[in-house]
């Protein structure tokens, strides 16, 4: 069993308030979980208008799959209008 974990950091210029935000990240959320079948959820900044941090996780059996799976939910979050990706950070175990 192999365990694929990512972090994004988001920047969301549009947000002007919470409820905003949380608009947002509720749609890029649900569209991840469905495109990609994986489990999302926003793990802090919580109270940040204007950024917000996401985690995902991928089980799968093998490795390679995991990795490329990975990096298409990158380039599918930084094709979105809505948010900038700051940063990210990868773990496969």
């Amino acid at each position: 069993m192999i365990v694929g974990v990512l972090r994004i950091e988001l920047s969301i210029a549009e947000a002007h308030s919470l409820k905003d935000k949380r608009r947002v990240i509720k749609s890029i959320k649900e569209r991840l979980g469905n495109k990609f079948n994986v489990s999302v959820a926003e793990v802090d900044a919580l109270d940040v208008w204007q950024r917000a941090v996401i985690g995902i996780a991928l089980v799968a059996n093998e490795s390679r799959f995991v990795r490329s799976c990975l990096d298409k939910i990158i380039d599918w979050v930084r094709k979105q209008h809505t948010v900038v990706v700051i940063g990210y950070e990868t773990e496969v175990f």
